[in-house]
Parts: C-alpha cells; structure tokens; sequence
C-alpha cells in the first residue's frame, strides 16, 4: 500500500504542540448560534460558530447546511478562512445559487449526476430534472443545498463542539420516492478535525448520495490559485466518463494517467493536459475509488498540503468514492469574504460520496435505501501546519 506523505503520530505531535501552546485557558470548545438573515420566502437562518480551543473556527449556516468559513493557523500560527464563501445570505441564496456552484452546501438527495435525470428503484424509473445538460446535477432544482435546515442539537463534549441539523424531503421532493429524514452532525474536534455524520431513514424504497461541496484554498480564501498545492490521492483507480461526466461503466486504473495522485503531486503540474479525461471537465473533475473497505471506519481517502502557508489537511471517509474537483467553473463572476473574484483554479473540493450515477450502474456501490435500513457515514476533514 502507498506510503502517504506524513505520519499519524508527526500530525498528533502537530496538535499537541498548538494544545500546549493555546494554553489550558483556551482549550475549551465552545459553540453559539445567532441569527443570519432570512431566505427571500421569509424563512429565518441561523449561523452557528463552532470553536476548539486549538485556534480552529468553524462555521455553519442552516440554510443548505453550509460551511461558511473555516479558520485554521498556519506554520506560523496565524488564523485564516481557507473556504470560499460569502459574508452575508445573498451570496448564497441569490448571486451563487445563479450559478448552481453550491458554494460549502450538503448536496442531496443526489449528489454528483444522475443521466438524463432518470433513475430505477425496484423496477420503477424515476425522473428528476435535469439540471446540467443533458443530466441531472446534485439533486434537482431545490435540493438540499436550497433548503433551510433545522437545528436539532448543539453542545460541546470531550471530543468538541457540535452541532446537528435535520431536514424532512417528503415523497416525491424533486421526483425522488419515500420520505426522508436526514441529520448531518458536525464535529469540530480537539482533535484539529472537522467531522460531517450523515444518518438518514426513509419510509420507501429510494435512492440517496450525500455529501459537502467546500471548496478549500489552503493558503487562504481569496488567495488565488491552488495549482501550487500538493494533493495525494489513496486510490488505484476512477470511474472514467463521456463527455458529459456521466460514467462508463468501468474502473479504470489511475496508473500512467494524470489521475494518478498515488505519490504527492503538485496539482498544477498536470492540470492543463490533453487527456480526454481532463479536456471533458476542464481540469479535475472526477470520482476516485478510494482504496480500502467502505462503510466500515473511516479511511485516508487524500492529502493536501499548502507550501506557502504550511497548512496541511487530511480527507477521511467511509464513503467508497472521491470526487475531485480543482473549481473548473469559477469564472470571476463572484466574490468572496475577501473581497477578491473567485476564478477557475481557486479552490479544491472533495466531494466524499459514492460513485456519480449510481442507480444507472448496478455493477457499482448501491444507492438503494430501504425502510429499515439507515444511511450511516462520515468525512472526516483534518488539519494540521508545519
């Protein structure tokens, strides 16, 4: 198996050293809610500001379930955002929902493409509109990401502070069967880790592909580029697409291609290659198997390290799938918390799920959920500086 770059017990030391250091006085979580507006329907939002006591900040707003920043120190201990995103709801209710960028947001019922918007369950083919040409694209016109969440729970514990939102999809919610119940807990840990558990139940055979759409610039929000950003990958293969990112059926081996991120690789060293692979979605946009058992404990799905600023993160998940995606369709259109356009190459997502259209490929993971059954994983998003 593929050495990753770094080591479990240099990162605990990573976070021992920044617990020392923040003193005994600040190694307290703590979490608070306050309002942030209201949808154009009139529906409140909340933000709510979760901190570890190591100098990491994370925050989230009820509507779509958003990251709306994460601040995190770098080599030299100074705090700063690493997420795109907006300082007020309009950035994302209005200006980038133009766009369908689903800037931070938890994507569902259906994350990543489904083709031509139709898929089965038992037998039964269902529609969803199509929202990227010719294909539906993370979960109809009103998905998850547009909905406005309930707080269900907030605290702190040994492990950090929480907090818990819940959404009700009903049957039928954008052409998807059965009534679904969702709960996404996020963690920020003393452990210098942000954590998202996904459980849901439904009353009806369905279909269900949940995951977080952040996009990361670990040098910094506004910053510019992350092509100098070295990014790892821990899989041997992905699922190859046509042209309009619907997959072929197969796993392909990364080996020998510009996929292949099995050693660290600096992200702009192959991002302008002319393999079809690339020329398709302009850039990386595309699903990793990530090696190893899923749906047991969380796994090393990636890496990324920032040079300039020291920063590193780690990807954990049980997910069985990656999706990779270095923001191919920022366009100088919007901008950010900093003031700055965000433009293509800004930032990088990863989008832990499982494979883009699922339920049209049976030889892949299923996305079936059953009554009875529940839809039980987490990513997991680690930092650390050095």
């Amino acid at each position: 198996m593929t050495r990753f770059f770094g080591s479990r017990s240099a990162l605990l030391a990573t976070v021992a050293v920044l617990s020392a250091s923040a003193g005994v006085a600040q190694a307290h979580p703590t979490v608070a809610s306050q309002p942030w507006g209201s949808t154009p329907d009139g529906k409140s939002v909340r933000i709510v500001t979760l901190k570890n006591g190591l100098g990491t900040t994370a925050r989230v707003i009820t509507y779509g379930g958003i990251i709306q920043s994460v601040e995190t120190p770098d080599r030299a201990g100074h705090p700063q955002d690493i997420v795109l995103g907006f300082d007020n709801l309009k950035g994302y209710t209005v200006d980038s929902a133009k766009g369908g960028l689903f800037f931070g947001a938890i994507i569902g019922r259906y994350a990543n493409r489904l083709a031509g918007g139709s898929f089965p369950v038992e037998g039964k083919i269902y529609h969803t509109d199509v929202t990227a040409p010719p294909n539906a694209l993370h979960g109809g016109k009103k998905g998850f990401d547009k909905n406005v969440w309930t707080i269900e729970k907030t605290g702190t514990n040994a492990k950090g502070a929480y907090l818990t939102l819940k959404l009700v999809s009903p049957d039928g919610d954008q052409g998807f069967p059965g009534r679904l119940t969702t709960h996404v807990t996020y963690t920020l840990g003393t452990d210098n880790a942000l954590s998202l558990h996904y459980v849901a139940t439904t009353d009806a055979p369905t279909v269900l592909n949940l995951t977080n759409h952040s996009y990361w610039n670990l040098n910094g929000e506004g910053s510019g580029s992350i092509e100098p950003e070295v990014l790892q990958i821990n899989a041997d293969g992905f699922t190859p697409t046509d042209s309009t990112s619907i997959p072929t059926g197969q796993i392909a081996p990364v080996a020998g291609t510009p996929l292949d991120f099995s050693k660290p690789t600096v992200i702009g060293d192959r991002l302008r290659s002319n393999d079809p692979q690339m020329m398709y979605a302009r850039g990386y946009d595309m699903n990793w198997v990530v090696n190893g058992p899923y749906g047991q404990a969380p796994r090393l799905a990636g890496k990324v390290y920032d040079p300039r600023s020291g920063r590193s993160m780690e990807i954990l998940t049980n997910q069985p799938g990656l999706q990779v995606y270095t923001s191919n369709s920022l366009d100088g259109g919007y901008a950010g918390v900093s003031g700055h356009a965000y433009r293509q190459g800004d930032a990088i997502a990863f989008e832990a799920e499982h494979y883009p259209d699922s339920p049209n490929h049976p030889s892949f993971p299923t996305t079936e959920l059953k009554p009875g059954q529940t839809f039980d994983y987490t990513t997991t998003f680690r930092f650390s500086n050095q």
